[in-house]
């Protein structure tokens, strides 16, 4: 097995607001066409927005997850399987054009689940239902369990940022990687026989752009930046305010993408009247969610929305609400379509493989 990845220089980080994703996939779509169009690729979403409470993408990942005990030795775990991943499919167009309304599977219609199966599910029941989406790509860890699962060394974190990537030429498709790794956002690719999953846009980044499916968020969700910034909104919203915190803190990978815990209005009670004391999303599933610190950072929150509402200043609201797209990146706020794309220049996607180590 590998050993543990080296501390990078720098570490970039990536923090998602909860309370302003809207579900529209925009993101999915941005990596979808950039970077898993290929063959073999198919059935693959680097980057996924699950609906919560729900299932997710694959199916159940949270209850197979792998990651690392409290004494930091590799907790067990499963592989998912091709029918909790969803193979991809196609529709009976043909037939739907021609007179029946019925949209059908044409293929692997038995595997009854797919990527956003359930999605805007939910739970809970009237009036008293909730459910808020999470979007996720690779975490790309401080302590990569992917990366010590790997008998092959073909996992790798990058000295300069910290960004987690896979050297195509070493790896051999064993998928230690995709089992050990407790976000299971590792793909295996059956045509090139080698496991696949989110690069952060490396080449992008390279070049001062922020990843696709950051810069194409149209709510403004995400933010990226180095986490030892003082100046980026990833730092002011980690380390300054904490209120962005890490999904399953508990998995020991130490993630670094980060999460703004979701609001929600107060539960109606039988007869109508509101109920301030608890939150519409129960409290024990937050916790489960994100730890103990969700609480802090919940209430961070909505102090800070409380002094807005009285029309004092907020710093914070004004970081999460981001009224210039440029201050949530970090620096890296270049327009691609603005670069220099002589050849020798690295591409932007995609790319066969992200190349061999450092």
């Amino acid at each position: 097995m590998a050993e543990r990845a080296p501390t990078p220089k720098r570490q970039l980080g990536m923090v998602f607001d909860l309370n302003k994703c809207l579900g529209c996939q925009t993101c999915s779509i941005a990596c979808k066409t950039l970077w898993t169009d290929q063959e073999g690729m198919e059935y693959m979403w680097w980057n996924v927005v699950n609906t919560l409470p729900g299932a997710g993408s694959p199916r159940n990942w949270m209850e197979i997850a792998g990651g690392f005990d409290a004494q930091g030795h590799a907790k067990p775990s499963q592989l998912p399987t091709d029918a909790d991943f969803g193979v991809a499919w196609d529709y009976n167009y043909d037939q739907v054009w021609n007179g029946d309304q019925n949209v059908m599977l044409t293929k692997d219609r038995e595997t009854g689940w797919g990527m956003n199966w359930d999605e805007d599910q939910g739970a809970g029941e009237w009036p008293n239902s909730y459910f808020f989406y999470l979007p996720r790509i690779c975490m790309h860890c401080t302590r990569p369990a992917c990366l010590e699962a790997c008998p092959r060394t073909a996992i790798y974190k990058r000295e300069d940022n910290g960004t987690v990537l896979i050297d195509e030429e070493r790896c051999h498709g064993y998928r230690f990687c995709a089992e050990a790794c407790p976000y299971k956002r590792i793909y295996f690719n059956p045509v090139r026989k080698l496991s696949q999953k989110c690069v952060l846009c490396f080449a992008r980044v390279e070049q001062g752009v922020p990843p696709a499916c950051m810069r194409q968020c149209p709510g403004r969700v995400r933010f990226f930046g180095y986490l030892d910034d003082p100046g980026s909104a990833v730092y002011k919203l980690v380390t300054k305010w904490k209120v962005a915190i890490r999904l399953h803190p508990e998995f020991g990978t130490e993630p670094n993408l980060y999460y703004v815990p979701p609001l929600a209005p107060p539960r109606l009670l039988p007869n109508g009247e509101v109920d301030e004391a608890n939150p519409r999303i129960p409290r024990e599933y937050l916790e489960w969610l994100f730890g103990p610190d969700v609480w802090p950072a919940l209430d961070t929150l909505k102090g800070e929305i409380e002094k807005r509402q009285r029309g004092e200043p907020s710093e914070l609201m004004d970081t999460l609400i981001a009224y210039r797209q440029q201050d949530m990146f970090g620096g890296f706020t270049k327009d691609p379509g603005t670069l220099d794309r002589k050849p020798g220049h690295a591409k932007l996607g995609p790319l066969t493989s992200p190349g061999s180590q450092p």
